[in-house]
């Protein structure tokens, strides 16, 4: 069915395409003007403040006049593939991105999948009630629990350790800056995963009970209805939301690694986004500053679109 549909579409000329795009906006008219609202704020905040991307060509001077700024071309962009510190800094990025993509994509499904099948309703709904709180609690609170938990002094895993003979002393996990990347990752998981499991519930939640009932009929237990039922279910959430994933690989942000960092665990711990906080806003580089995120910006939609393109021609499912 879904093949006969792609064909379908990839047939249609170019006219019969418009008129149907047309005929799809006359229709959906009032549900288009209702989007008009989002759409001038995401251009207003999103896309004309892209004229400032203009200083990464420039020896930019705060107070002069546009037209009066030195342009320099490439300059700050040789400058950025030159310093050794920013190939370090993408190491951490790409590092933690993969990292934070893979855990904290998986884990979502997996705890969507196992809360579903809780049949006691109460306690359902307080487990996702309690897994999704984390979501609302500021990275600041986070990273004090984290510190103090971790913390050689009383900190309860540490306790916890030398009380079961795992350990001799207490360890000390936020100076080490091998286990910096685990430990931003598992801090983020715990965090998210109840709140990114929302929307895979959702999703699963329309699947039709039929199939279920079918299923048992055959004999399913209860991982073969999963594994053959569920999954095939939300495949296409699970798509869409994996494509803007690798979309955002290195948009990472930069509170996580500010807040858990220390100068112990610095060659580990610095971002894309610090590092251009630290080195380029924070030393008055405005045009370097400029500079890494555009490389940020562009790199991201590149990674986007090929992923769009691998899942479109593998899956025939894609955002675009």
């Amino acid at each position: 069915m879904e093949a006969a549909t792609w064909t379908v579409k990839k047939n249609m000329t170019r006219k019969e395409r418009a008129v149907r795009f047309f005929r799809n906006a006359v229709r959906n008219r009032w549900l288009y003007a209702m989007s008009l609202p989002f759409v001038a704020w995401v251009f207003v905040f999103h896309y004309l403040p892209l004229w400032g991307w203009t200083m990464a060509f420039q020896r930019y001077r705060p107070g002069r006049p546009f037209f009066e700024q030195e342009w320099v071309g490439l300059e700050h962009f040789r400058a950025l593939f030159q310093d050794e510190l920013f190939y370090q800094v993408l190491r951490n990025t790409l590092a933690m991105s993969v990292m934070g993509l893979v855990a904290g994509f998986v884990v979502p499904i997996f705890f969507a999948l196992m809360l579903n099948e809780i049949r006691l309703m109460f306690y359902k709904r307080f487990v996702q009630t309690v897994s999704y709180l984390p979501h609302f609690v500021s990275w600041v609170v986070v990273a004090g629990i984290v510190t103090k938990m971790l913390s050689t002094d009383g900190g309860p895993v540490n306790e916890l350790l030398v009380g079961l003979g795992i350990l001799d002393e207490p360890y000390p996990f936020m100076a080490k800056g091998k286990l910096f990347w685990i430990i931003v990752t598992l801090a983020d998981v715990w965090k998210e995963t109840g709140w990114n499991a929302i929307i895979y519930l959702a999703a699963i939640s329309g699947i039709g009970p039929e199939l279920y009932e079918a299923a048992r009929v055959d004999g399913a237990n209860r991982i073969q209805q999963m594994w053959h039922i569920t999954l095939p279910g939300i495949r296409t959430t699970i798509i869409v939301l994996l494509i803007m994933s690798i979309g955002h690989l290195i948009s990472i942000g930069f509170e996580k690694q500010f807040l858990l960092g220390n100068n112990l665990v610095r060659e580990y711990s610095q971002v894309l986004d610090l590092y251009a906080l630290n080195y380029g806003l924070g030393m008055g580089r405005f045009s370097f500053g400029t500079a890494i995120n555009i490389f940020n910006s562009v790199v991201s939609v590149i990674l986007l679109f090929t992923a769009n393109g691998i899942f479109k021609r593998v899956t025939r499912e894609s955002i675009m």
